[in-house]
């Protein structure tokens, strides 16, 4: 779908989204410890081709522009009601970590381990609900580079997952490992 009409309300919903991350990204406690380059960039490389999926077409390789859902209102309402379920609850999960936050794994000067809200749910609150958010943008463009993105996304959070659960654990010992037991990483009810 490369109608500019019908994506405004993808791109809206999106740039609402990323204009709050970054305004709250301001009030957030000193770093004590920082993910290593390497890490962060392997992670952030696999966001960064996703993205560029999403954002630039068509794709020199055209089976990517190809559809894999029929283009029917009922499949581009259902992905943007995602894209807004998704965003909303990954929103709910920053407010709700407060100053513990950050764009990068770190651990926080009085890092807090939540376990509440969001995080009672799931353990990674915000990749689940950008994940969601990215599934719907997938519907609602209904072309397989949409599906592309979201693999490559979804393969760069398991590596900043994978990080930050080896920080949460060194960091909050026994109490995160009832967590990790109790609570699933990304799909709620599956642990």
């Amino acid at each position: 779908m490369r109608d500019w009409p019908a994506l405004a309300p993808l791109a809206v919903l999106w740039l609402a989204w990323l204009a709050y991350w970054v305004a709250a990204a301001r009030n957030v406690k000193a770093t004590s410890r920082r993910e290593g380059f390497a890490t962060f960039l392997l992670n952030r490389a696999f966001v960064v081709v996703g993205a560029l999926l999403l954002v630039v077409g068509p794709q020199p390789l055209h089976w990517l522009n190809e559809r894999f859902v029929p283009p029917t209102m009922a499949a581009y309402w259902l992905g943007l009601f995602m894209v807004a379920a998704g965003l909303g609850f990954a929103v709910w999960a920053r407010v709700y970590l407060g100053r513990n936050w950050s764009a990068t794994v770190t651990i926080k000067r009085d890092h807090e381990l939540v376990r509440t809200g969001p995080y009672g749910v799931v353990r990674h609150p915000i990749y689940t609900g950008i994940l969601l958010a990215l599934l719907g943008t997938a519907i609602a463009i209904g072309e397989w580079r949409g599906l592309l993105a979201l693999a490559s996304i979804t393969i760069g959070f398991l590596f900043k997952i994978r990080t930050e659960e080896r920080f949460m654990g060194e960091l909050f010992g026994e109490r995160y490992a009832r967590y990790r037991a109790e609570v699933p990483a990304l799909i709620p009810f599956i642990v």
